[in-house]
């Protein structure tokens, strides 16, 4: 059985994240006790909101230095996975560090902002987090500041212009979309992170 632990960043919806993988049969416990958090064997880095306001609360919950020093895998998702690369101009604030990349606000390109809904994404082949799913499917984001692409990006998006959909580093991986609003491929997904990571 997995110890999987969703951190407790205070800073997103964490039951619909839990619910999810309780759908999958697979038990997640929220916790913001650091000693959970590094015996876990897999990490998952949820939130919603500002990114100044998340930096805020992993300092003051002193979250930061268990998430950076992590060695386990660990899945950012939305606000979570922006919080992994070195900066987001939400707030002009120094992020996580984890991987290279900035975090920018989408582009008025005439299409509405936020970014909400389902939209098509494309991955690197191969990647054991998009094991069986179709190229081009689609997921559900919510979003305004988004990760342009870099060396890190494993999958993409477009919403006037491209941004990064899935990144990844070493043993951290980061998706804007959300995964557990996402039906069948945001499950799946789910389960290769638990499976194949």
């Amino acid at each position: 059985m997995t110890n999987l632990v969703i951190i407790d960043t205070g800073c997103a919806n964490l039951s619909s994240v839990k619910f999810a993988f309780d759908r999958l049969g697979i038990s997640a416990e929220i916790t913001q006790d650091l000693a959970k958090i590094k015996s876990a064997d897999k990490l998952l880095l949820p939130g919603v909101g500002t990114a100044e306001a998340a930096m805020k609360i992993l300092a003051q919950r002193d979250l930061s230095d268990a998430i950076k020093n992590a060695t386990q895998p660990m899945l950012g998702i939305c606000l979570g996975m922006q919080l992994m690369t070195e900066f987001s101009a939400e707030g002009n604030v120094a992020t996580l560090n984890l991987m290279a990349g900035k975090t920018e606000a989408i582009p008025n390109t005439g299409l509405p902002l936020p970014h909400m809904g389902w939209n098509r994404v494309r991955y690197q082949a191969d990647h054991p987090l998009f094991a069986g799913i179709e190229q081009d499917s689609h997921f559900y984001f919510v979003h305004s500041f988004a990760v342009l692409p870099s060396e890190n990006t494993i999958a993409t998006c477009d919403y006037g212009v491209p941004f990064s959909a899935s990144i990844a580093n070493k043993n951290f991986y980061g998706v804007q979309f959300h995964p557990e609003r996402s039906g069948q491929n945001g499950a799946k997904l789910l389960k290769n992170f638990v499976e194949n990571l």
